[in-house]
Protein backbone atom coordinates (compact mmCIF):
# COMPACT_ATOMS: atom_id res chain seq x y z
CA UNK A 1 0.00 0.00 0.00
CA UNK A 2 1.24 3.55 -0.69
CA UNK A 3 2.52 5.50 2.30
CA UNK A 4 0.82 8.58 3.76
CA UNK A 5 1.06 11.93 2.01
CA UNK A 6 2.73 13.47 5.08
CA UNK A 7 4.72 11.50 7.64
CA UNK A 8 6.05 13.25 10.75
CA UNK A 9 8.30 11.22 13.04
CA UNK A 10 9.84 12.18 16.40
CA UNK A 11 9.78 15.90 15.60
CA UNK A 12 11.52 18.08 18.17
CA UNK A 13 11.38 21.89 17.88
CA UNK A 14 12.87 24.05 20.61
CA UNK A 15 13.38 27.70 21.49
CA UNK A 16 16.19 29.32 23.44
CA UNK A 17 14.82 31.56 26.19
CA UNK A 18 16.40 33.58 28.98
CA UNK A 19 15.23 30.90 31.40
CA UNK A 20 16.63 27.99 29.40
CA UNK A 21 15.72 25.67 26.54
CA UNK A 22 12.00 25.26 25.85
CA UNK A 23 10.88 22.31 23.73
CA UNK A 24 7.62 23.48 22.15
CA UNK A 25 7.27 20.26 20.15
CA UNK A 26 8.67 17.13 21.79
CA UNK A 27 8.95 13.87 19.80
CA UNK A 28 5.70 14.38 17.89
CA UNK A 29 4.72 11.75 15.32
CA UNK A 30 1.67 11.45 13.07
CA UNK A 31 0.54 10.75 9.50
CA UNK A 32 -1.75 12.61 7.10
CA UNK A 33 -3.07 10.19 4.45
CA UNK A 34 -3.74 11.45 0.93
CA UNK A 35 -7.19 13.01 0.57
CA UNK A 36 -7.93 12.93 4.30
CA UNK A 37 -8.60 15.55 6.96
CA UNK A 38 -6.63 15.38 10.21
CA UNK A 39 -7.22 17.64 13.21
CA UNK A 40 -4.76 18.72 15.89
CA UNK A 41 -6.40 19.94 19.11
CA UNK A 42 -5.20 21.11 22.51
CA UNK A 43 -4.87 24.09 24.81
CA UNK A 44 -3.08 27.27 23.77
CA UNK A 45 0.67 26.77 24.01
CA UNK A 46 0.58 22.98 23.58
CA UNK A 47 2.62 23.08 20.36
CA UNK A 48 -0.06 22.90 17.65
CA UNK A 49 0.99 25.96 15.64
CA UNK A 50 4.72 25.30 16.09
CA UNK A 51 4.15 21.84 14.63
CA UNK A 52 2.60 23.38 11.51
CA UNK A 53 5.37 25.98 11.20
CA UNK A 54 7.94 23.20 11.57
CA UNK A 55 6.38 21.28 8.68
CA UNK A 56 6.87 24.34 6.46
CA UNK A 57 10.25 25.11 8.06
CA UNK A 58 9.05 28.57 9.02
CA UNK A 59 10.26 28.46 12.64
CA UNK A 60 12.28 31.64 13.16
CA UNK A 61 15.92 30.90 13.91
CA UNK A 62 17.15 32.18 16.28
CA UNK A 63 15.60 31.63 18.78
CA UNK A 64 13.86 28.54 17.39
CA UNK A 65 15.28 25.44 15.72
CA UNK A 66 14.17 21.99 14.60
CA UNK A 67 16.43 19.77 16.68
CA UNK A 68 15.64 16.35 15.29
CA UNK A 69 13.08 14.10 13.65
CA UNK A 70 11.84 13.76 10.09
CA UNK A 71 9.11 15.37 8.02
CA UNK A 72 8.39 13.51 4.79
CA UNK A 73 6.10 14.63 1.99
CA UNK A 74 5.47 11.69 -0.35
CA UNK A 75 8.71 10.13 0.90
CA UNK A 76 10.80 13.30 0.45
CA UNK A 77 12.45 14.49 3.67
CA UNK A 78 11.69 18.21 3.91
CA UNK A 79 14.34 18.76 6.59
CA UNK A 80 17.09 17.75 4.18
CA UNK A 81 16.09 20.21 1.43
CA UNK A 82 17.99 23.41 0.69
CA UNK A 83 16.25 26.76 1.36
CA UNK A 84 15.62 27.18 -2.39
CA UNK A 85 14.12 23.68 -2.68
CA UNK A 86 11.91 24.36 0.34
CA UNK A 87 10.67 27.63 -1.16
CA UNK A 88 9.54 25.64 -4.21
CA UNK A 89 7.53 23.33 -1.90
CA UNK A 90 5.79 26.09 0.06
CA UNK A 91 2.68 27.36 -1.67
CA UNK A 92 3.00 24.76 -4.39
CA UNK A 93 2.84 21.33 -2.69
CA UNK A 94 2.01 22.55 0.84
CA UNK A 95 0.13 25.75 1.64
CA UNK A 96 -0.97 27.31 4.89
CA UNK A 97 -3.91 29.47 5.99
CA UNK A 98 -2.89 31.51 9.02
CA UNK A 99 -5.04 32.56 11.94
CA UNK A 100 -5.12 36.32 11.30
CA UNK A 101 -5.26 37.37 7.63
CA UNK A 102 -4.41 41.03 8.30
CA UNK A 103 -0.94 39.98 9.46
CA UNK A 104 -0.45 37.84 6.33
CA UNK A 105 -1.85 40.13 3.63
CA UNK A 106 0.20 43.11 2.46
CA UNK A 107 -1.87 46.26 3.09
CA UNK A 108 -0.39 48.22 0.14
CA UNK A 109 -1.26 45.69 -2.61
CA UNK A 110 -4.65 44.60 -3.86
CA UNK A 111 -5.69 41.08 -2.90
CA UNK A 112 -5.75 40.06 -6.56
CA UNK A 113 -2.17 41.22 -7.06
CA UNK A 114 -1.06 39.16 -4.06
CA UNK A 115 -2.71 36.01 -5.41
CA UNK A 116 -1.13 36.69 -8.84
CA UNK A 117 2.29 36.92 -7.17
CA UNK A 118 1.78 33.55 -5.47
CA UNK A 119 0.76 31.92 -8.76
CA UNK A 120 3.62 33.38 -10.83
CA UNK A 121 6.15 32.47 -8.15
CA UNK A 122 5.48 28.76 -8.66
CA UNK A 123 4.03 28.44 -12.15
CA UNK A 124 5.31 29.74 -15.48
CA UNK A 125 2.36 31.78 -16.68
CA UNK A 126 1.67 35.27 -17.99
CA UNK A 127 0.39 38.02 -15.74
CA UNK A 128 -2.93 38.02 -17.60
CA UNK A 129 -3.40 34.27 -17.18
CA UNK A 130 -2.43 34.52 -13.51
CA UNK A 131 -4.96 37.31 -12.97
CA UNK A 132 -7.69 35.21 -14.59
CA UNK A 133 -6.84 32.31 -12.31
CA UNK A 134 -6.80 34.60 -9.27
CA UNK A 135 -10.34 35.73 -10.05
CA UNK A 136 -11.38 32.10 -10.54
CA UNK A 137 -9.94 31.22 -7.12
CA UNK A 138 -11.84 34.08 -5.49
CA UNK A 139 -15.04 32.83 -7.11
CA UNK A 140 -14.26 29.30 -5.93
CA UNK A 141 -14.02 30.38 -2.30
CA UNK A 142 -17.28 32.33 -2.49
CA UNK A 143 -16.12 35.93 -2.89
CA UNK A 144 -19.00 37.90 -4.53
CA UNK A 145 -18.16 40.09 -7.58
CA UNK A 146 -14.75 38.42 -7.67
CA UNK A 147 -13.37 40.54 -10.51
CA UNK A 148 -14.22 43.76 -8.66
CA UNK A 149 -13.09 42.58 -5.21
CA UNK A 150 -9.81 41.32 -6.65
CA UNK A 151 -8.93 45.01 -7.07
CA UNK A 152 -9.74 45.80 -3.43
CA UNK A 153 -7.15 46.31 -0.69
CA UNK A 154 -7.28 44.11 2.43
CA UNK A 155 -8.68 46.87 4.66
CA UNK A 156 -11.63 47.30 2.26
CA UNK A 157 -12.82 43.72 2.89
CA UNK A 158 -14.57 42.17 5.89
CA UNK A 159 -12.80 39.69 8.14
CA UNK A 160 -14.59 36.74 6.55
CA UNK A 161 -13.74 37.90 3.03
CA UNK A 162 -10.08 38.42 3.98
CA UNK A 163 -9.96 34.86 5.29
CA UNK A 164 -11.47 33.64 2.01
CA UNK A 165 -8.76 35.57 0.16
CA UNK A 166 -6.13 33.74 2.23
CA UNK A 167 -7.73 30.41 1.30
CA UNK A 168 -7.84 31.43 -2.38
CA UNK A 169 -4.15 32.30 -2.26
CA UNK A 170 -3.32 29.03 -0.51
CA UNK A 171 -5.12 26.83 -3.07
CA UNK A 172 -4.15 28.85 -6.18
CA UNK A 173 -1.44 26.31 -7.10
CA UNK A 174 -3.60 23.32 -6.10
CA UNK A 175 -1.43 22.05 -3.22
CA UNK A 176 -1.48 18.44 -2.11
CA UNK A 177 -1.69 19.48 1.55
CA UNK A 178 -3.35 22.51 3.16
CA UNK A 179 -2.43 23.51 6.71
CA UNK A 180 -5.16 25.57 8.37
CA UNK A 181 -4.08 27.13 11.67
CA UNK A 182 -7.16 28.28 13.62
CA UNK A 183 -8.68 29.63 10.38
CA UNK A 184 -11.92 30.85 11.99
CA UNK A 185 -10.91 32.07 15.46
CA UNK A 186 -11.40 35.80 14.81
CA UNK A 187 -14.71 35.39 12.97
CA UNK A 188 -18.30 35.31 14.18
CA UNK A 189 -20.11 31.98 14.35
CA UNK A 190 -22.01 32.31 11.07
CA UNK A 191 -18.89 33.21 9.10
CA UNK A 192 -16.96 30.41 10.85
CA UNK A 193 -19.45 27.86 9.55
CA UNK A 194 -19.22 29.29 6.02
CA UNK A 195 -15.39 29.21 6.00
CA UNK A 196 -15.28 25.63 7.30
CA UNK A 197 -17.88 24.53 4.76
CA UNK A 198 -15.75 26.16 2.05
CA UNK A 199 -12.66 24.23 3.19
CA UNK A 200 -14.60 20.96 3.21
CA UNK A 201 -15.99 21.65 -0.26
CA UNK A 202 -12.56 22.56 -1.65
CA UNK A 203 -11.00 19.43 -0.18
CA UNK A 204 -13.56 17.34 -2.06
CA UNK A 205 -13.17 19.26 -5.31
CA UNK A 206 -9.38 19.44 -5.37
CA UNK A 207 -8.62 16.11 -3.70
CA UNK A 208 -6.19 17.71 -1.27
CA UNK A 209 -5.43 16.70 2.30
CA UNK A 210 -6.18 19.03 5.21
CA UNK A 211 -4.35 19.43 8.51
CA UNK A 212 -6.72 21.48 10.67
CA UNK A 213 -5.33 23.06 13.84
CA UNK A 214 -7.95 24.20 16.32
CA UNK A 215 -9.03 24.24 19.96
CA UNK A 216 -12.70 23.80 18.98
CA UNK A 217 -13.79 20.18 19.43
CA UNK A 218 -17.03 20.86 17.55
CA UNK A 219 -15.04 21.81 14.46
CA UNK A 220 -12.94 18.66 14.81
CA UNK A 221 -16.02 16.44 15.14
CA UNK A 222 -17.59 17.78 11.95
CA UNK A 223 -14.63 18.33 9.68
CA UNK A 224 -11.90 15.75 10.37
CA UNK A 225 -11.41 12.01 9.87
CA UNK A 226 -8.68 11.57 12.47
CA UNK A 227 -7.78 13.59 15.57
CA UNK A 228 -4.45 14.21 17.31
CA UNK A 229 -4.65 15.56 20.86
CA UNK A 230 -1.60 17.47 22.12
CA UNK A 231 -0.71 18.44 25.66
CA UNK A 232 2.49 20.11 26.89
CA UNK A 233 4.30 19.63 23.54
CA UNK A 234 3.45 15.92 23.28
CA UNK A 235 0.83 13.86 21.44
CA UNK A 236 -1.19 12.25 24.21
CA UNK A 237 -3.91 10.62 22.09
CA UNK A 238 -4.44 9.85 18.42
CA UNK A 239 -7.67 8.29 17.16
CA UNK A 240 -10.36 8.26 14.47
CA UNK A 241 -12.69 11.20 15.11
CA UNK A 242 -15.70 9.00 15.87
CA UNK A 243 -13.75 6.94 18.42
CA UNK A 244 -12.30 9.97 20.15
CA UNK A 245 -15.75 11.39 20.86
CA UNK A 246 -17.46 8.12 21.80
CA UNK A 247 -14.62 6.51 23.76
CA UNK A 248 -11.69 8.77 24.66
CA UNK A 249 -8.74 6.83 26.06
CA UNK A 250 -6.85 9.56 27.91
CA UNK A 251 -8.08 11.50 30.98
CA UNK A 252 -7.12 14.82 29.38
CA UNK A 253 -9.20 14.09 26.28
CA UNK A 254 -12.11 13.05 28.45
CA UNK A 255 -11.72 16.27 30.44
CA UNK A 256 -11.84 18.33 27.25
CA UNK A 257 -15.01 16.58 26.12
CA UNK A 258 -16.68 16.99 29.52
CA UNK A 259 -15.89 20.72 29.54
CA UNK A 260 -17.99 21.36 26.42
CA UNK A 261 -21.07 23.42 27.43
CA UNK A 262 -24.29 21.42 27.34
CA UNK A 263 -27.60 22.85 26.17
CA UNK A 264 -30.15 23.46 28.91
CA UNK A 265 -33.55 22.29 27.68
CA UNK A 266 -36.23 25.00 28.14
CA UNK A 267 -38.85 23.89 30.64
CA UNK A 268 -36.47 21.60 32.53
CA UNK A 269 -37.14 22.26 36.23
CA UNK A 270 -33.82 20.84 37.35
CA UNK A 271 -30.68 22.92 37.91
CA UNK A 272 -28.65 23.93 34.89
CA UNK A 273 -25.73 21.52 34.36
CA UNK A 274 -22.53 22.85 35.91
CA UNK A 275 -19.70 23.42 33.46
CA UNK A 276 -16.94 20.89 34.07
CA UNK A 277 -13.34 22.14 34.19
CA UNK A 278 -9.84 20.67 34.23
CA UNK A 279 -8.26 21.85 37.46
CA UNK A 280 -4.66 23.06 37.65
CA UNK A 281 -2.19 24.50 35.15
CA UNK A 282 -0.07 23.20 32.27
CA UNK A 283 3.47 22.43 33.52
CA UNK A 284 6.37 24.74 32.67
CA UNK A 285 8.01 23.22 29.57
CA UNK A 286 11.41 24.48 30.79
CA UNK A 287 11.10 22.60 34.08
CA UNK A 288 8.95 19.53 33.53
CA UNK A 289 8.06 17.26 36.47
CA UNK A 290 8.97 13.57 36.35
CA UNK A 291 6.41 11.14 35.05
CA UNK A 292 3.27 11.96 33.08
CA UNK A 293 2.97 15.64 32.16
CA UNK A 294 -0.74 15.60 32.96
CA UNK A 295 -0.37 13.83 36.32
CA UNK A 296 -0.79 16.93 38.52
CA UNK A 297 -4.21 17.62 36.95
CA UNK A 298 -5.38 14.04 36.43
CA UNK A 299 -8.28 12.60 38.46
CA UNK A 300 -7.03 9.06 37.70
CA UNK A 301 -3.47 9.62 38.94
CA UNK A 302 -1.68 6.82 40.76
CA UNK A 303 1.86 6.73 42.17
CA UNK A 304 3.31 5.22 38.97
CA UNK A 305 2.10 8.23 36.98
CA UNK A 306 4.54 10.56 38.77
CA UNK A 307 7.61 8.37 38.20
CA UNK A 308 7.87 7.37 34.53
CA UNK A 309 6.33 9.13 31.55
CA UNK A 310 4.22 6.65 29.56
CA UNK A 311 4.83 6.03 25.87
CA UNK A 312 2.22 6.55 23.16
CA UNK A 313 0.97 2.98 22.66
CA UNK A 314 -1.88 1.35 20.68
CA UNK A 315 -5.16 0.60 22.45
CA UNK A 316 -7.99 -1.65 21.33
CA UNK A 317 -10.32 0.03 18.85
CA UNK A 318 -12.25 -1.62 16.04
CA UNK A 319 -12.75 1.72 14.26
CA UNK A 320 -9.09 2.21 13.37
CA UNK A 321 -5.62 2.99 14.77
CA UNK A 322 -5.99 4.43 18.27
CA UNK A 323 -3.08 5.38 20.54
CA UNK A 324 -2.91 6.80 24.06
CA UNK A 325 -0.15 8.03 26.37
CA UNK A 326 -1.71 6.75 29.58
CA UNK A 327 -0.94 3.68 31.68
CA UNK A 328 -4.66 3.40 32.58
CA UNK A 329 -5.99 3.88 29.04
CA UNK A 330 -7.84 0.55 29.00
CA UNK A 331 -9.72 1.49 32.18
CA UNK A 332 -11.40 4.49 30.52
Amino acid sequence: MPGPLLRVRDLVTSFQTDAGLLRAVDRVSFDVPAGSSVGIVGESGCGKSVTALSILRLVQSPPGSIESGSIELEGKDLLSLSPAEMRAIRGNDISMVFQEPMTSLNPVYTVGAQIVEAIRLHQKTSRGAAWKRAVEMLQLVGIPSADTNARAYPHQLSGGMRQRVMIAMAIACQPKLLLADEPTTALDVTIQAQILATLRDLRGRLGMSLLLITHDLGVVAEHTDHVIVMYAARVIESAPAASLFTRPRHPYTRGLLESIPRRHVPGDLGPKPRLSTIEGLVPDLRNLPPGCRFADRCPMRIDACTKVEPELVPVDDDAGPHESRCIRANEL
